[in-house]
């Protein structure tokens, strides 16, 4: 293991950080200068030379590393991971058990006491997710304490520290058995097919599973469903098998055609019966308001930032407009599913923006509920930037 550093933390931020908030901030570190390699381990202490926590530098966003413990005689170290993963697996247990879901989150970084990392389940395969160069220095410990605790059949990894922005691309396949893909997956009972092989995503986001259960169970029946920012089409499979009349799947990316018509083809759909649009979400908004179509449910899942030929998008910034979009063709009664994974907003600040649209429309509307990430995404209640997803089901009444 690396030579320990002692960072010094400046007052204020040492007092939040002695509070529980576990990321190190480039502001907050008074000796920046002795931070050389990431990896490195780090005893943190304030200015008056107290004991803060230890941890590792690994830039990652707006962070210059986390906080790993706050106990001035634990040490990272291998039994430090073995205990942690353990934890986390535990807490899983019960999703092991479940035959109709067989893909989850067992490790959701700084919720589980090690920011930067993750770790995925595919029935039978797992999936390590690096977000810094400094977490992925403790690669070989971390793998060590995953294969002790677990029988797997492959071990996978994604690289998502970015290298001049652009993923770091390789076969991603660490140990045991390489999978066969796509590698068919169950959540509530769906069939998914997944890539473990083809760069950071894998076909599907797991952490939607309980939004694309509700459409299911509740809101889909007879509905006419426009999907957007599609990806493979996931919402739209769920709408289809809770009775929609039809779907209309729409994502810029050309991938997004033949990955929808195979999720649709796993679970027994025609997709022929269905309508997969490769093109601009926005253009296509146009298109609608042009041709006067509105739907029962449109399915609002931007990435936080998005870019084409002639559109930009912010959730930041452009969220309010995007929903007024949705307003302008969906039918009265009709649901709208807005989602975002920003993290730089809370869920009062992201109602602020529906209200506001709705408002400068002219229409009216009701809040039917809410979610935020499921149980396997677990989560801190001293980094609420953590619990990054938002999902409002609205009511779309006059």
């Amino acid at each position: 293991m690396a030579e320990e550093i002692t960072l010094t933390i400046e007052n204020q931020q040492a007092g939040k950080m002695k509070g529980g908030y576990p990321l190190i901030t480039k502001e907050a570190i008074v000796n920046i200068q002795d931070l050389k390699e990431e990896g490195s381990l780090i005893r943190l202490v304030d200015e008056r030379g107290s004991f803060i926590g230890r941890g590792y530098y690994g830039r990652q966003n707006k962070g210059y590393g986390w906080v790993l413990t706050r106990k001035e005689k634990e040490f990272i170290d291998f039994n430090f991971f073995e205990k942690k993963i353990s934890s986390a697996l535990n807490q899983r247990a019960i999703f092991f058990d479940k035959d109709d879901t067989t893909a989850f989150r067992v490790f959701n970084g700084e919720g589980d006491g090690i920011g930067g990392l993750t770790i995925d389940y595919y029935d039978g395969y797992y999936v390590i997710s690096w977000y810094s160069e400094g977490i992925y220095q403790f690669k070989s410990i971390i793998l060590h304490a995953l294969e002790k605790l677990v029988e797997y059949t492959g071990i996978y990894e994604k690289k998502r520290f970015n290298t001049e922005g652009k993923y770091i691309e390789d076969d991603d396949f660490i140990k045991g058995e390489r999978g066969e893909f796509p590698l068919v997956v169950k959540e509530n009972g769906v069939s998914f097919a997944v890539y473990l092989n083809e760069g950071p995503m894998t076909g599907i986001f797991l952490d939607q599973k309980e939004v694309r259960k509700k459409i299911r169970d509740k809101y889909a029946s007879g509905k006419t469903v426009l999907n957007t920012f599609s990806y493979t089409g996931a919402f739209s499979v769920y709408a289809a098998l809770g009775g929609a009349e039809k779907t209309t799947s729409v994502d810029l990316a050309n991938r997004s055609l033949p990955k929808t018509i195979e999720q649709f083809s796993v679970n027994g759909i025609d997709h022929e019966a269905h309508d997969i649009k490769v093109m601009d979400v926005f253009n296509y908004f146009k298109y609608a308001v042009k041709k006067q179509l509105k739907f029962g449910m449109v399915i609002l899942d931007p990435p936080s930032f998005a870019r084409s030929k002639k559109n930009r998008f912010s959730a930041a910034k452009d969220y309010k407009n995007l929903v007024k979009d949705a307003v302008a063709i969906t039918e009265t009664n009709g649901v709208i599913v807005a989602s975002t994974n920003y993290s730089g907003f809370g869920m009062e600040k992201f109602k602020g923006f529906i209200e506001k649209a709705f408002k400068e429309m002219g229409r009216k509307f009701k809040l039917e509920e809410e979610f935020s990430l499921p149980s396997d995404f677990k989560t801190t209640a001293d980094f609420k930037e953590g619990n990054y997803l938002k999902v409002v089901f609205i009511r779309v009444t006059k």
